[in-house]
């Protein structure tokens, strides 16, 4: 099958650039190729290198292509927007310079809808003015990645943002051309946030441009969601376990791809706390393992 599998720096706990808990970026790509992986995503803009030089050269060495990159800024926040647009031209920049394809924008974490990550019912809803202007700034997120750098764009829905739930997306697809905006499709957030993601795929996968591969432990999500937990406890808590262990169905996963004839990169992200986690890279070696014992190569 033409599915590679990459892995990406938050499985080794990488979240913002100028975390002191950060690994070193050398470590990461190492680790990655250890691993069995051949591709990697670029991480939040400013771990990794931003001279294609250097970087060039350290993927190299260790025989890995750049897959991709994500812009995670608040786009719910109009006072954040300069800082939105300079994360979205230094990544598109860096993907360009690397030959990556894929520019994936998710909004973060918001106060007003971390405390229901997990419960679609009660979520803060923006109203209709507000709303309007988030999703010109997403929009315009994406004509920037696509027409001034070439790139395939795709709307990542994550836990405890204003882009969270299953309706929250459908709405977003149908206000923003396809041509501009596809979708990066994570398995862990959908189900995280109590939807379904095999049935999603199933009616959505000819937007799917890119996959982020993720299981979620079903004890953890009940008891984070129940205790109102923070994302970022979550992950402390292993919420994001080893693929295989978790309540999403992969191998279905697999089937709808193949059925639809998808070709590309799928990532795997295990979000973690990288100071509680104690073995990335074995947690890294594994999820490669459990993938190629379901099909995947």
């Amino acid at each position: 099958m033409s599915i590679r599998i990459g892995n990406a720096p938050c499985s080794w706990g990488v979240e913002f650039a100028q975390d002191p808990r950060n690994p070193p970026w050398k470590s990461v790509l190492s680790d990655c190729a250890e691993a069995g992986y051949k591709g990697i995503e670029l991480g939040p803009v400013g771990f990794m290198p931003e001279d294609p030089a250097i970087l060039a050269d350290a993927l190299a060495e260790h025989d890995l292509e750049l897959i991709g990159g994500v812009v995670f800024r608040n786009y719910h926040d109009p006072n954040a927007w300069a800082d939105v647009l300079d994360a979205t031209h230094r990544t598109a920049r860096a993907l360009k310079a690397h030959g990556a394809e894929h520019l994936v924008l998710i909004d973060a974490i918001s106060p007003r809808r971390a405390p229901t990550a997990g419960r679609a019912d009660e979520a803060e809803q923006m109203d209709r003015s507000e709303w309007t202007a988030y999703r010109h700034r997403i929009a315009e997120s994406a004509r920037i990645g696509t027409e001034e750098y070439g790139l395939t764009v795709g709307i990542h829905a994550h836990a405890a943002g204003f882009m969270d739930f299953e309706p929250e997306l459908v709405r977003l697809l149908e206000e923003v051309d396809e041509s501009l905006l596809k979708i990066c499709f994570d398995t862990g957030h959908h189900s995280y946030a109590g939807f379904d993601p095999v049935d999603f795929m199933t009616r959505y996968v000819g937007r799917i441009s890119y996959m982020h591969f993720k299981d979620i432990s079903p004890s953890v999500k009940a008891d984070v969601i129940a205790k109102r937990t923070g994302f970022y406890d979550a992950c402390g808590q292993g919420i994001f376990c080893n693929l295989g262990e978790g309540d999403v169905d992969l191998p279905a996963v697999r089937q709808v791809l193949l059925d639809a004839g998808y070709t590309g990169w799928c990532t795997v992200e295990q979000d973690c706390d990288p100071t509680l986690d104690p073995d990335p890279l074995g947690d890294a070696r594994k999820n490669r393992e459990y993938l190629e014992s379901i099909g995947f190569c």
